[in-house]
C-alpha cells in the first residue's frame, strides 16, 4: 500500500470517529489554506504481538525508517517516531505503547486478556492500524477500572487500533503565521482547546510548539449501557528552524505528554 492509500484510509476511519477534525479542516480551507499532515499518531500495548514495531510495518513497508524513540515516565509510555526515507513532504508517523509490566496485575491480566481474544486472522500487521477494537464488546466498568490506573489503557480498551490524531502543519497555512494565531481562530469557532500544561506546549527555544483540541466524544455501546467516551483529536503544530536553518523534526516529550491527555476523560468538564 503506498503512503498516499495509508493516510487516506486512516483519515477516513478517523474522521468518522472525530467529526470535528473534518469540521476544522474545511474552515481552514474555507480561509484560503491548504491542508497539510504534519503526523499522525497511533497508541498500542507492548505485547508482542501488537507493539511499536508490529505496527510500523506498512509504514516501513511503504518507505518510512525510525527517527527517534521517546520515554514517558509519569504515563509509563515508550514511544517512536518515524519519517519517510526519501518523501519529505509525507507525515511523520508517532507510535507509542503502554509499558504494561509497569502497572498491577489485574492492568496487565486484562490486557493479556484482550490481546489473547484477537482473532489470528486480525493479526496481519500491514492492516493491525486500520482494525479499531479487536476485542469483544467493552465493558463500562473495567473501563472505569483501567481509568483509574491509566487513561490512555483505558481510551485503548475502548478505541482500539487507529489514528489517535492527525495534525495540521501550521507552517504551510497560508493565512495564519503563528500557532497563536491557529488557537485564537479555532476557540472563536467554539472549539475547546487543551489547556493542560498551557495552550501551546513547547517554545520556539526547543523549536516545537504544539496545541490540540480537546478530543471528541462519541456514544459508545457497552455492555452495561452506551455511555459518551473520547474518541480522537485534531493537534496543530508550528516548527522553528534549528540552528542550521532546517525546521526540527522530532519530538518533544515533555509537550507530547500533555497532548496525550486530549483524550482524558477529566479535562472533557474544563
Amino acid at each position: 500500500m503506498s503512503t498516499a492509500q495509508i493516510f487516506e484510509k486512516l483519515w477516513k476511519e478517523y474522521t468518522e470517529r472525530t467529526p470535528s477534525a473534518q469540521k476544522i479542516k474545511d474552515l481552514f480551507i474555507a480561509k484560503g489554506n491548504t491542508v497539510l499532515n504534519d503526523h499522525i499518531a497511533i497508541r498500542t500495548f507492548d505485547d508482542p504481538t501488537v507493539n511499536i514495531d508490529v505496527l510500523a510495518v506498512p509504514f516501513v513497508e511503504a518507505g518510512y525508517e525510525e527517527k527517534g524513540d521517546y520515554i514517558f515516565e509519569a504515563k509509563k509510555l515508550y514511544a517512536k517516531h518515524y519519517e519517510h526515507a526519501t518523501d519529505k513532504d509525507a507525515p511523520r508517523v508517532f507510535i507509542s505503547q503502554l509499558k504494561t509490566q509497569e502497572f498491577s496485575e489485574a492492568l496487565q491480566m486484562e490486557v493479556k486478556h484482550m490481546i489473547d481474544s484477537i482473532a489470528e486472522k486480525d493479526l496481519d500487521p500491514s492492516e493491525l492500524i486500520f482494525k479499531g477494537r479487536l476485542w469483544e464488546q467493552p465493558s463500562f466498568s473495567l473501563y472505569q477500572k483501567l481509568q483509574e490506573e491509566s487513561e490512555y489503557a483505558a481510551w485503548l480498551y475502548v478505541n482500539g487500533f487507529c489514528s489517535n490524531h492527525f495534525t495540521v502543519d501550521v507552517n504551510k497555512l497560508q493565512t495564519f503565521d503563528s500557532l497563536k494565531e491557529v488557537n485564537s481562530f479555532l476557540k472563536a469557532n467554539g472549539f475547546k482547546m487543551n489547556t493542560s500544561g498551557g495552550e501551546i506546549k513547547g517554545t520556539p527555544a526547543q523549536f516545537l510548539e504544539q496545541s490540540s483540541v480537546l478530543a471528541d466524544k462519541i456514544p459508545v455501546a457497552f455492555k452495561e449501557s452506551t455511555q459518551e467516551i473520547t474518541s480522537c483529536y485534531y493537534e496543530f503544530a508550528f516548527r522553528h528552524p534549528m540552528e542550521n536553518g532546517v525546521l526540527f523534526s522530532g519530538f518533544i516529550a515533555g509537550s507530547a505528554d500533555k497532548i496525550f491527555e486530549s483524550t482524558d476523560m477529566k479535562l472533557q468538564g474544563a
